[in-house]
């Protein structure tokens, strides 16, 4: 699986996402190939989930994968819980 996060220039908010996003998946036992890239590269496509802020996700609807939109990019529990409902993980 591959799960891009996403920002505008892949450098900042993208980075902190990947963090969290890797730490809460390890957690999770779920193995996936994270990447932190620009809003750009996300529309090319070849993810499975992207994960990116509300104000992004609006910007990528129509790629054709799930959008996973965090609103606080500290909050473990909350990518926690919305990424255990797009990849389909019981609590």
């Amino acid at each position: 699986m591959k799960i891009l996060t996403v920002c505008g220039m892949g450098l900042g908010s993208s980075l902190l996402l990947r963090i969290g996003v890797e730490d809460v998946l390890r957690q999770l036992h779920v193995e996936a190939q994270v990447e932190a890239v620009d809003i750009t590269t996300a529309k090319a496509g070849g993810a499975d989930l992207i994960v990116t802020s509300a104000q992004f996700a609006e910007m990528l609807e129509g790629v054709g994968v799930p959008l996973v939109p965090i609103h606080d990019y500290v909050d473990r529990n909350e990518m926690r819980e919305k990424l255990r409902a797009a990849l389909h993980i019981g609590a």
